[in-house]
């Protein structure tokens, strides 16, 4: 789906498995995504989520905002792109759902990863106000360790 602008505004929280483990959900989506480049503040990611591919390009985060350019690819180049040109990698399952009229999106991470649930809420501005819902813990969204990008090089297990 389009974006309106080319800015991701996203918010990151820890997930309470507990909660979360009752909580009725949709199908989640596998996950596979790896890393071309992350210097500089530009991070250039390409992912696979069920069938489709994506090449995805990431400015520095200010605040909770960055620049983010995402363009669908084969699937076929993004599994090349994954095997032979990303050192830094992960997988995770992504589950969807709507909770009081916004879209949430929670990561159960895979792998080195595994144990860590983190959802992610995008805005459409830096102080829109949201709810939240009643399984969500801990805010993260400054803490870079939780970074995808990050999590792909140093996993949650190894902290």
């Amino acid at each position: 789906m389009p974006k309106k602008s080319n800015i991701e505004i996203e918010r990151k929280f820890l997930v309470d498995p507990e909660k979360w483990n009752r909580q009725q959900k949709p199908d989640g989506v596998l996950i596979h995504q790896g890393y071309l480049s992350h210097q500089d503040g530009l991070t250039i990611r390409v992912r696979i989520a069920a069938d489709q591919g994506f090449l995805t390009i990431k400015g520095e985060t200010t605040g909770i905002s960055r620049m983010e350019y995402e363009y669908a690819i084969p699937v076929e180049d993004a599994h090349v792109l994954l095997e032979r040109h990303c050192k830094h990698a992960l997988v995770k399952i992504r589950y969807t759902l709507q909770v009081h009229g916004k879209k949430w999106e929670v990561d159960e991470f895979l792998g080195y990863n595994e144990g860590l649930l983190m959802a992610e809420i995008e805005l459409e501005s830096e102080s829109e106000q949201f709810s939240l819902p009643d399984w969500i813990g801990k805010e993260v969204s400054g803490d870079e360790r939780y970074f995808n990008s990050s999590l792909s090089k140093k996993p949650f297990t190894q902290w």
